[in-house]
């Protein structure tokens, strides 16, 4: 849901267009915040610089050190923003915000205040890829080779975008076609249950599920998933614990898998790939999106050709009677690292 907090007065009484430029543009996920700057209508998001999480207390410091240094790079030019759209890696229910894998949390009320803002709009940060979904262009995305991509401009009402994407976590979002234009469907669909596709995946939910009562599918696809999953495949196949290592993060298994095709960290992508093809088509069956699945995150961008090589397209059709059905679906992967960034200013504009 897209919500808004104007510094006085009612919504009615708040300014708009370009009243409210320049913006704060942020995409935070449970790792990394990144932010950027639109100064003027139609201004693609510019200025751009990404913060660790872990290296500020809180939104409103990290904001306050990217406005600084934005403001010694512009110098004259630089005027404090009068709106900010944050997409954040949560869900957003209330005026306060908790974010579900990281530290961070933040009143938007009190956020709004503290940066002067005329307007804030906080949405999920799959709500706000999904708002930017519409406008992608072929340069944003890479699909697989089948079937063809239809074009959105002229899509019918009712035609549903699906987007899904590992990060920290698992974000699930879906855009829906109606008489007035795009409008967004925010959830939490990382958090629903995990389903096994063949023996292999039931053992390995098993022994996660000694650790964890609820495995949901965030918590195997997922970058912090990704070496849980490695750990549960050494206990299945007995690789030795020396070479999977406890200490093995997401990276380190990417980049393992990625220079010796025969590894164990090769195989856990695989397995990776392979199960988010079936959740995928979970998503897609669920939402009715048959105009398209997207592909988001930070995590499978890392290994894009492994990806479009992967059982990922097999597994996400592998529906039974439904197969025919999700064959007609197209499916690609966002490359465009500001794609949520734009839907963060959509939001703006609808709230």
């Amino acid at each position: 849901m897209t919500v808004s907090t104007p510094t006085g007065g009612s919504p009615a009484a708040s300014p708009t267009g370009d009243d409210l430029y320049p913006r704060l543009l942020a995409d935070i996920g449970g790792t990394r915040a990144r932010f950027a700057w639109q100064a003027q209508p139609g201004a693609e998001p510019s200025h751009p610089q990404t913060l660790a999480v872990a290296d500020h207390s809180g939104l409103a410091q990290a904001a306050a050190a990217y406005l600084q240094g934005l403001s010694q790079h512009l110098g004259a030019d630089y005027r404090a923003p009068r709106s900010a759209g944050l997409a954040v890696a949560t869900a957003v229910t209330g005026d306060q915000v908790n974010f579900t894998n990281s530290h961070w949390s933040f009143s938007r009320l009190a956020l709004c205040q503290s940066l002067g803002l005329a307007r804030l709009a906080v949405v999920n940060d799959f709500e706000a890829l999904a708002l930017a979904l519409p406008q992608l262009t072929p340069a944003q995305w890479r699909r697989h080779a089948q079937p063809a991509w239809p074009t959105t401009a002229h899509a019918a009402t009712g035609t549903v975008l699906a987007v899904l994407g590992p990060g920290t976590g698992l974000g699930v979002g879906a855009v829906l076609k109606t008489p007035v234009g795009w409008q967004a469907i925010a959830g939490e669909g990382g958090h629903a249950t995990l389903a096994a596709g063949d023996a292999l995946e039931a053992e390995l939910i098993g022994i996660v599920r000694r650790q964890h009562p609820h495995v949901s599918a965030e918590r195997l696809l997922s970058g912090t998933g990704l070496p849980l999953l490695h750990a549960a495949l050494a206990e299945v196949n007995g690789w030795p614990q020396l070479e999977i290592g406890e200490a093995l993060d997401a990276k380190t298994i990417v980049a393992q898998a990625l220079a010796d095709d025969r590894s164990a960290a090769a195989q856990t992508l695989d397995l990776f790939c392979a199960m988010l093809g079936s959740f995928a088509g979970d998503v897609v069956l669920t939402l009715g999106a048959r105009g398209g699945l997207y592909i988001g995150g930070g995590v499978v961008p890392r290994f894009a050709d492994r990806f479009f090589a992967s059982a990922f397209r097999q597994r996400f059709q592998a529906k039974g009677r439904f197969h025919d059905y999700l064959a007609g679906v197209p499916s690609a992967l966002i490359t465009d690292t500001r794609a949520a960034l734009n839907g963060a200013a959509i939001a703006i504009d609808g709230a």
